[in-house]
């Protein structure tokens, strides 16, 4: 592919990244007024919409399931950043922090991505399949990541309230990167079949793996376009974070005024940054791909604990005040119910329309809640 090829496929991802970088620099100390408030919203959309697309070039190079993954440590690890960034700087919120934005994720990764996607893939075929065994094998390691997590806490006894000590904290960011990183070698090189897409028959039932190089989609991108694309990822994950870093005063402020729970920062702060992979496993699942959306939801609630807590913990060396981790009730609940319901979503390895809008509803409940507790 010549080199005038490239810059044309690339020419509005090359920009927008750019551009929003520029703005992200520009705004940065000066953000309050109205008309630089609108400027930064629409460069934190356009930043979402590149970066998805960036990461669907670097996935379709690499191929699957190395792709997703790649998606959803990203997007992770800079959402890490965030989440420290924000407690160091304080606020009535900062101890609950880390657990609004997690426990976000979670809820956000398992009912509405998850429910979306099954929404969208069975639309056409009414009905949708995956590798039970692959995708099982995700959920159970975020049940056992979030209850080390986010669910022990609350019943502890070693530290006041919903805290961990400092040194169940550290057990609970190692073991939180052993089962990561386990999960990890087993999606990449032990079991990487459980985790590509599957042909099924008319009735949903699994035939094998689909061929994913007689699809009629484009050739993988050559390893110089792959690369621009990757760097451009990175630039617009970090104006994604920034972008919505500079918005979370206002969000703050709004929320104030409302008199809503300051948790409600966190769930708006996870929507935005989940939003590249939300859109991704959108697009998969419209083309028959709900395995690809699937990973892409397990994945980033994963990536999402078993990085944050280990981040989290470090930065606790040096951070003052408390951390609180441990679940409200109410959160406990939904959460509970979240794992049946998604344990009878994924013990066959097919859905229907309704296993989505169940899904869906627990998010809607989760998000009613967390406004009106």
């Amino acid at each position: 592919m010549s080199d005038l090829t490239v810059r044309d496929r690339l020419r509005w991802p090359l920009l927008t990244p750019v551009a929003a970088a520029v703005v992200l620099i520009v705004t940065w100390f000066q953000h309050d007024h109205w008309i630089a408030l609108t400027i930064v919203t629409i460069a934190l959309i356009a930043s979402i919409v590149a970066a998805v697309h960036h990461a669907e070039v670097v996935a379709h190079k690499v191929g699957e399931p190395f792709g997703s993954l790649i998606l959803a440590v990203a997007v992770t690890i800079i959402e890490v950043a965030l989440i420290v960034l924000l407690m160091t700087s304080g606020g009535s919120g900062a101890s609950t922090y880390a657990r609004d934005t997690v426990f976000a994720a979670v809820m956000i990764t398992f009912n509405g991505i998850v429910g979306l996607s099954l929404l969208l893939g069975a639309r056409k075929h009414h009905i949708v399949s995956f590798n039970a065994s692959g995708t099982g094998s995700a959920v159970t390691t975020v049940i056992a990541l979030a209850g080390v997590a986010l669910v022990l806490p609350s019943f502890t006894t070693s530290a006041a309230g919903r805290e961990y000590s400092p040194s169940q904290l550290a057990f609970a960011a190692v073991a939180s990167l052993a089962l990561y990183g386990a999960f990890v070698f087993t999606q990449t090189i032990r079991h990487r079949d459980f985790f590509l897409p599957v042909s099924s028959d008319e009735t949903g039932k699994v035939t094998g793996l689909l061929d994913l190089d007689e699809d009629g989609h484009a050739d993988p991108p050559p390893a110089r376009e792959a690369w621009i694309s990757l760097g451009l990822l990175v630039v617009s994950l970090v104006a994604v974070v920034g972008l919505a870093k500079l918005l979370t005063p206002t969000i703050e402020d709004v929320v104030s005024d409302l008199g809503l729970p300051y948790a409600v920062v966190g769930v708006v702060i996870a929507l935005f940054v989940l939003a590249p992979e939300s859109i991704a496993a959108a697009r998969n699942a419209a083309r028959d791909r709900v395995q690809l959306s699937l990973n892409l939801a397990y994945g980033s609630a994963m990536a999402s604990i078993g990085l944050t807590i280990p981040a989290v913990a470090l930065a606790m060396i040096w951070l003052s005040g408390p951390l609180e981790l441990g679940l409200e009730p109410t959160q406990m609940i939904l959460f509970a119910l979240t794992v049946v319901v998604t344990a009878f979503t994924v013990v066959q390895g097919r859905a229907y329309t309704l296993q989505g809008f169940v899904h869906l509803t627990l998010l809607g409940a989760w998000l009613f809640l967390t406004i009106q507790p």
